[in-house]
């Protein structure tokens, strides 16, 4: 199973790899520890899908959403949140076969269905129907499929596979709902032509690659289609459009007022004028400053702890706070 290793996981607690692509935290870890916040999520790097209930302790809970594939995810603990996360994957089943094996999103459906079947037997069908319908469904997924599938579709045909994509993206949405989600929060693809790995392959001095992030938009704005197409079909639905690369972007043009010292160069690095030419490994330099460094690594996306949770401007963190909270109708805590 492909998974992330040392350093990654340096800043997260025990100082350990956590599975996720980043040095610590991602943006729901942090964004589940408001006091206002009903639930609590998990979010990876590459994709996750996640449900939580929203009768958490005040910030959340102690511990982070277990993983679905660990033995102890099971019992009362299914009822506080899992976490779907695979390292690699993507909304296509061949997207990160480089990786090697991981869950894409059709067999991460699968898995929380196996989950919804688990809590109607734990606490019955109409209290877990009640709880499905009124958790957070977080999706951040299809980066992978952008920079590593479509990116080398000859140009021609990048449009048919960008409508490949979304019909698949559609069909999995639409089974979460008939599972019993409602609402559901979902991440379009950042700047992923800005990432170390991408301007060391197309020999980048400071620019990104306009090729990747032209095709990253054109899939975003369909995607926001389609999710305004099945909040007006499927009655009681609500998904929200998060608009990552928007977010991305913001930081990469202005990164030294968020307190980064550069946007282009990984943290984590082995080889490459940006670092970005073999990924992030126990024998990788790591700068000793993580907080003034955009990137951890090489395949990181831009949207990890330290933009999240130790940049000296923490206007950010009250943005997404805003993105994917307010924006959905939750009742007050109890």
């Amino acid at each position: 199973m492909a998974k992330p290793v040392f350093p990654n996981g340096i800043d997260f607690p025990n100082g350990a790899p956590s599975g996720r692509y980043t040095n610590s935290r991602t943006i729901v870890d942090i964004i589940g520890k408001f006091r206002d916040v009903m639930i609590v999520i998990l979010w990876s790097i590459f994709m996750a899908l996640v449900t939580l209930s929203r009768t958490q302790d005040e910030l959340g809970f102690k511990d982070y959403s277990p993983p679905v594939l660990a033995p102890n995810t099971s019992g009362d603990l299914i009822l506080k949140g899992v976490n779907y996360a695979s390292s690699g994957a993507g909304i296509l089943q061949v997207t990160g076969s480089v990786f090697g094996e991981r869950i894409w999103m059709d067999k991460q459906v699968d898995c929380f269905a196996k989950t919804r079947q688990d809590i109607i037997s734990r606490i019955g069908a109409p209290a877990a129907q009640a709880l499905l319908r009124n958790s957070l469904y977080v999706l951040v997924i299809g980066a992978n499929d952008i920079l590593f599938e479509g990116n080398t579709q000859p140009f021609d045909v990048k449009s048919i596979f960008l409508d490949e994509l979304l019909s698949n993206l559609k069909s999995q949405l639409t089974r979460l709902y008939n599972l019993g989600a409602r609402k559901i929060a979902m991440s379009n693809v950042p700047k992923v032509g800005c990432i170390p790995l991408d301007l060391d392959l197309h020999l980048c001095a400071e620019d990104c690659v306009s090729s990747i992030n032209n095709l990253a938009k054109l899939y975003n704005s369909k995607l926001k289609s389609l999710l305004e197409d099945l909040t007006r079909s499927l009655s009681g639905s609500i998904f929200v459009y998060v608009d990552t690369y928007a977010i991305t972007e913001d930081i990469i043009d202005h990164h030294r007022s968020y307190g980064f010292e550069n946007a282009d160069r990984a943290c984590c690095e082995v080889i490459g004028k940006h670092g970005g030419l073999i990924p992030c490994f126990p024998v990788s330099r790591v700068c000793p400053d993580r907080t003034k460094i955009w990137y951890l690594s090489t395949e990181d996306f831009p949207e990890e702890d330290n933009a999240q949770d130790r940049c000296n401007n923490k206007k950010l963190i009250e943005e997404l706070k805003s993105i994917y909270w307010d924006a959905l109708p939750f009742s007050s805590p109890n």
